[in-house]
């Protein structure tokens, strides 16, 4: 049985159970939601505490893999600002726009009751606009890894992994395999953790039905549906910049579109439809070898597209459930911070990538971590669409630095055709 079918049998065993129990039994129902939740409360917890050590260390990884690669060259260097630029514009339109059209519907209060059985970990900014400047910077880093401040860990973290990029190569080299082999030990300890996945989301996942009923199920069917049209409309977004920024026609960029997205839709995968990414980025768009063998390489190891879009969805829809209005600030401060994090989180394998990532822009906006797991489990729903998105993202960025670059070497001349 894969991990995805065994947190998804804990998640639905879960809701069974707890909407039985809100129905037949309300009472019965809410003395053993407090009986279990401290298991998945426990559960939760030792995943949380991989995330200080893992985020700072994939932040600077991610900075030094960056920065090797801008010294590879133009073509190179276009690649990564054209992956900075694209995530933020997906971020940005999932900031933007997932509020508003939550905004639209009404929060069933039996779900934000369930969830505010964990308001002490809503941390509600507070002062102004100074206070929040100020504490980006922290005084002291230790005390920020200490207290979980995501946002002024990442900026301790970007500033320590440029200072790296100005090291010499073998002390540079030594720190920067330090920092990978930390990374790879804590999504060792989450894998341990993911085995008792059913267990730990069972319990958390009964303890709200138990006690929101079937309002958590339309609040979960809320977040899929919220997740799949932001992946569509940033396909469409997309699309639009191939055409504008990528100087391409609309009818052929579909066509070579089209067999990339079928590939990706079947395996899931990025890594898997590369193959498919360059030839028809080589073959149907004529783009030159000498860009797409660099670029969608790249693209498969530091962008994945519908990453920001998936955390900021994810942070609006917690918030909205528990009737929080999130301010201009909260939604900055999650733009930033899922930018920076996706880059770094690439190659993070399976449902890792879904906490290991979006707990830092949680909690960073100032809200409870506690329902991630839920929506972790319903995550592996949209993701074929999500997937879709990632490739799309990776072949607009290849053709926006084949028209930005003037690269007219020569392409791999087009496989021929029974």
């Amino acid at each position: 049985m894969s991990q995805t079918t065994r947190v998804l049998s804990g998640l639905v065993a879960g809701i069974v159970l707890g909407i039985l129990l809100a129905w037949r039994t309300p009472d019965l129902g809410l003395q053993i939601a407090g009986i279990v939740e401290p298991f998945g409360k426990l559960w939760l917890n030792a995943l949380q505490m991989t995330v200080v050590p893992l985020v700072f260390a994939l932040v600077v990884v991610g900075i030094n893999q960056a920065s090797d690669a801008a010294h590879s060259g133009r073509v190179a260097r276009q690649a990564l600002i054209s992956f900075v630029v694209l995530l933020t514009l997906g971020a940005t339109m999932a900031a933007l726009l997932a509020p508003l059209a939550l905004g639209l519907l009404t929060p069933d209060p039996a779900v934000a009751a369930a969830l505010r059985g964990h308001a002490q970990d809503i941390t509600a900014p507070s002062g102004g606009w100074a206070d929040a400047l100020i504490a980006i910077v922290p005084s002291n880093a230790l005390a920020a890894a200490t207290a979980s401040a995501m946002l002024p860990l990442v900026t301790f973290a970007l500033c320590f992994g440029f200072a790296l990029t100005r090291l010499d190569a073998a002390p540079r080299a030594q720190v920067v395999g330090l920092l990978k082999a930390i990374a790879d030990a804590m999504i060792v300890i989450v894998h341990w953790v993911l085995l008792v996945a059913p267990l730990g989301i069972f319990a958390l996942v009964l303890a709200l039905t138990a006690r929101a009923g079937l309002g958590m199920l339309q609040a979960l069917g809320i977040y899929i549906l919220l997740e799949c049209a932001l992946y569509v409309l940033a396909g469409l977004l997309l699309v639009a910049v191939a055409i504008t920024f990528g100087k391409r026609r609309l009818r052929p960029y579909l066509s070579a579109l089209v067999p990339v997205q079928a590939v990706a839709a079947s395996t899931q995968s990025s890594l898997a439809t590369l193959p498919a990414m360059l030839d028809s980025a080589q073959n149907r768009l004529h783009i030159p070898a000498s860009v797409s063998g660099l670029v969608l390489p790249m693209a498969v190891s530091l962008f994945r597209m519908t990453s920001p879009i998936q955390y900021l969805a994810t942070a609006c829809f917690i918030a909205w459930a528990l009737g929080v209005a999130l301010t201009p600030a909260q939604l900055a401060t999650g733009v930033v911070l899922a930018v920076l994090v996706s880059m770094g989180s690439v190659g993070l394998p399976g449902q890792a990538i879904f906490l290991a990532t979006n707990l830092p822009v949680t909690s960073a906006m100032g809200l409870p971590i506690a329902p991630l797991p839920v929506l972790m489990a319903v995550d592996a729903i949209p993701d074929v669409l999500a997937t879709v998105g990632n490739v799309t993202g990776d072949m607009t960025a290849t053709a926006v630095v084949e028209a930005r670059s003037g690269d007219t070497g020569p392409s791999v001349p087009p496989a021929t055709t029974p």
